[in-house]
């Protein structure tokens, strides 16, 4: 009912102001003309200003405004994986005790909030451009300005895996430099990969232009699949394997002399994992992770520091699996904007003159171009 909303309270004000006035004057057939003959001239001044003297279209800027959203989410993409690897801190703010929260001026947090907030703004935009006449570009019939929202909802589903990627740089236990190096190749190709899908995509939304390649997602998957198997190589570096269960294992059919079954036990492997912690200097002011800190008299193999290290190193596994849920998630994107290119009559790519082959003329072409 919002887009009949302000017709019925106009509809209502104007029954009253016709029922007083009708009802002072005696004249309701006068004052129901004239205020009609009113609400006609206000809206053909509006129409004539917003089409032909300014022209204000809510469908351009639902258009700008979903193509925006790429380059600022792919921004934001970029800047957790390179904060992340360059083990980026933030500075505790004594006013927000209990979370590092980020800042308004923190272009990280500003490029994925932007297409996150856009959810309302779409919505009001939906409303107007569905009533707007063919103009511009958009010239077609029933245009379908449904399949745009739905392309920034499939941009939002991708963008709150970039905010969960953004939590894992505000949190509180952090994984150490030294494993974060190990899989540094694999983490920094996945996040330009992805930055580059959804920059290319925000490109073919502004032009309206089919995507030059299906195979967009190629490069990205590949890049997720080799992340993925650097951690299976790797994965010892994520789990704490001094508290690994030792599982027996049974030595053929000898018995024992009392009877038993003959079982060795496998020993646990060894731990490989990066013996330095990496206890940030911000962390003096948290009470629990205060106690690891190198100047604590605990002993540094207590079971409690042993409990943050398993931590620390888990954190950097949910970073990567975070990332490679961003990769999963694109292929959402990219089936909303393939629905949206087929339906609005996007137009096709045009093929760069470099890869326009061309085959050498003939004798009878340089004959007629050497006598003009």
């Amino acid at each position: 009912m919002k887009p009949y909303e302000y017709g019925f309270r106009v509809f209502f004000l104007t029954f009253c102001y016709v029922t007083v006035s009708g009802y002072n004057t005696g004249k309701f057939t006068a004052t129901a003309i004239s205020r009609f003959l009113l609400i006609a001239l206000g809206a053909a001044v509006s129409l004539g200003i917003n089409i032909g003297i300014h022209p204000i279209w809510a469908a351009e800027d639902l258009h700008t405004l979903v193509a925006k959203n790429f380059s600022g989410v792919a921004k934001s993409l970029e800047g957790c994986v390179d904060g992340y690897l360059t083990c980026m801190e933030y500075e505790r703010i004594p006013s927000k005790i209990l979370t590092y929260e980020a800042s308004d001026d923190d272009p990280v947090y500003s490029g994925y909030r932007e297409a996150v907030e856009a959810s309302t703004q779409e919505e009001a935009l939906l409303g107007f451009a569905i009533w707007e006449p063919p103009h511009g570009p958009y010239k077609m019939m029933k245009y379908p300005w449904k399949n745009y929202t739905k392309v920034g909802g499939a941009l939002r589903h991708c963008s709150f895996s970039v905010m969960a990627l953004h939590g894992c740089i505000l949190s509180e236990i952090q994984a150490p430099p030294e494993s974060r190096k190990v899989f540094c190749a694999e983490l920094h190709r996945v996040g330009q990969e992805g930055a580059k899908v959804l920059r290319e995509l925000g490109q073919t939304v502004k032009t309206m232009t089919k995507l030059s390649s299906p195979n967009i997602l190629s490069e990205v998957h590949f890049a997720a699949e080799e992340l993925q198997k650097k951690i299976d190589e790797k994965s010892y570096l994520l789990v704490n394997t001094e508290r690994w269960e030792v599982i027996p294992r049974h030595a053929g059919t000898a018995q024992t002399h009392d009877g038993a079954n003959a079982a060795d036990k496998d020993e646990p492997p060894e731990n490989t994992a990066v013996d330095s912690m990496h206890i940030s200097n911000s962390y003096a002011s948290n009470p629990f992770l205060s106690r690891f800190d190198s100047s604590n008299p605990l002993p540094f193999e207590s079971g409690e520091s042993r409990t943050y290290k398993s931590a620390s190193a888990l954190s950097l596994a949910t970073f990567a699996s975070l990332l490679i849920e961003f990769v999963a998630r694109l292929q959402n994107l990219v089936d909303a904007f393939e629905e949206l290119s087929d339906k609005a009559n996007f137009k096709d790519p045009v093929e760069e003159p470099s890869t326009i082959s061309r085959e050498p003329p003939g004798v009878l072409a340089r004959i007629h171009d050497f006598f003009g």
